[in-house]
């Protein structure tokens, strides 16, 4: 593999909106419903078609994290930033105002939406210059938990992220009210930049500030497995609804209440481990996609991708916590569910949930109607993670993206990716413009890859363009590891 240089490479952040993004709602689906996956509708909104419009500044801003203060780049004065909700269907028409003094865009993380909406500059789009104006419209063809953000450098790790829920009101709800959560581990404002910390990073060749990374060993303070090495960062906080655990969100409701919890891991850099004290989740949706229904105490969450969850509630007050996989210094995100009288408990809470099996997404199964049907791939392609902490290179192939050669498709192929994770350290790798299969037939645009871990994906080659596959890590994406998937003739 060749020297992987520091490249500008194009990467965003994820969301959700801030304070309680809680929302009472009877029309969203948790059961599954007759989802079948189409293709992506046109540039223009057809005649009778739902047409929703929105304005999103992003601009420098001060945010309060329920105690530090930190400045910061956002969508308008909120972390996470404002929630965008439509029908699936729907045209969605958004203007972006970049009051910032640097470039950015718009990826719209897991919509299955046009080429020219996917906000990756140098591949769909010109950059949004500072001062500059620019507006996406697209159909949003899927229900789900989505979110978005920039694609431009390192700006995934400041606070321009905000979620974009999809909903099938054909769908039957089935709880009592929903609750978006959207993690994220926090460095902007308080002391370095991501900009720092990437140039850090460089010039150290790894051996700066990387939680639990400095030699590559595999301590007691990684954890056990799955995830070996799983981030390069040391963050000060690690925040839920923008809320340091000192303060945190707390989302009432009453004793056996069913809630649906939508959950997106903003972070740049982190695997989290998500469980609520005293309560079993139903996980019901992944990325999106629904799945046969499976009960768990605790679950892993990525970095770009988004779990829903049941639980039914019990009488008290009780710490809904992700706790960063393989970090130990920055504590913990938290949130406070009451629905009763008791004592809050303290920032470190650990409930007891953390300490048993955790989820993982290979055990879940696809509902029927997320279901990608059976057929042979057409063509195969392998699609090899790469690179290393010291130096600190990343790249997909053998090469930095822009220099390593793109994966190619034909439009109406089924594809099939072979991907290697040749790295000791974990990879959230997402797909732009599409879903894909797991061997189990689990639909996902972003999975989990542990160290030396082989995965195929296959996926229908329905939207024709030019798209990115990167991994989530932003600083890993930032270094090279990203690859272009091209349709050809």
């Amino acid at each position: 593999m060749q020297r992987l240089p520091r490249r500008a490479l194009l990467i965003g952040g994820l969301g959700l909106g801030a304070g309680a993004l809680s929302a009472c709602s009877n029309r969203d689906p948790v059961t599954a419903g007759p989802s079948t996956i189409g293709p992506v509708a046109s540039a223009t909104p057809s005649s009778g078609q739902t047409v929703l419009e929105k304005t999103l500044s992003a601009q420098r801003t001060t945010i309060d994290l329920g105690g530090p203060k930190v400045a910061t780049w956002a969508y308008g004065d909120t972390v996470p930033g404002p929630l965008i909700r439509a029908n699936a269907g729907d045209f969605l028409r958004i203007s972006v105002n970049n009051q910032l003094t640097a470039p950015t865009s718009i990826h719209w993380h897991g919509i299955r939406l046009r080429n020219a909406a996917d906000g990756v500059p140098g591949m769909t789009q010109d950059p949004i210059q500072a001062g500059g104006n620019f507006t996406y419209e697209f159909t949003a063809p899927d229900p789900g938990t989505y979110f978005f953000h920039p694609h431009v450098g390192v700006q995934l790790d400041r606070g321009l992220y905000a979620p974009l829920i999809i909903d099938d009101p054909g769908e039957p709800g089935g709880y009592d009210t929903e609750w978006i959560v959207v993690l994220d581990d926090w460095v902007d404002g308080t002391g370095r930049t991501p900009d720092e910390v990437l140039a850090k990073l460089i010039e150290a060749g790894g051996s700066a500030p990387a939680a639990s990374m400095g030699g590559m060993d595999h301590g007691s303070a990684r954890g056990a497995q799955p995830w070996g090495d799983a981030g390069d960062v040391t963050y000060p906080y690690f925040v839920l609804n923008g809320k340091v655990p000192a303060t945190p969100e707390t989302f009432k409701a009453k004793v056996g209440q069913r809630v649906r919890l939508r959950i997106i891991n903003a972070a740049s850099d982190t695997i989290f481990t998500v469980a609520l004290g005293g309560h079993r989740m139903t996980i019901t949706h992944t990325d999106g996609h629904p799945v046969v229904p499976h009960e768990a105490a605790a679950f892993y969450i990525g970095m770009g991708e988004r779990y829903d969850a049941v639980v039914t509630l019990r009488d008290g007050v009780f710490p809904l916590v992700a706790k960063p996989f393989g970090k130990t210094s920055g504590g913990q995100a938290l949130g406070l569910i009451r629905t009763g009288a008791g004592t809050a408990p303290g920032a470190d809470v650990s409930p007891v949930e953390l300490r048993g099996e955790v989820l993982r997404a290979s055990q879940l199964q696809p509902a029927e109607s997320a279901k990608l049907p059976s057929k042979s791939p057409d063509t195969v392609e392998a699609l090899s993670l790469e690179g290393s902490m010291q130096p600190y290179r990343w790249g997909i192939n053998g090469a930095v993206f822009g220099k390593n050669d793109p994966l190619t498709v034909r439009a109406g192929q089924r594809m099939r990716i072979n991907v290697v994770n040749m790295t000791m350290m974990t990879h959230p790798l997402h797909l732009h413009g599409h879903t894909f299969a797991l061997p189990s037939g689990l639909r996902k645009d972003t999975v989990l890859l542990a160290p030396m871990e082989q995965l195929p994906i296959d996926l229908d080659a329905d939207n024709a363009g030019d798209w990115a596959v990167h991994c989530h890590n932003i600083y890993h994406a930032e270094a090279g590891m990203m690859i272009a998937l091209k349709y050809v003739s």
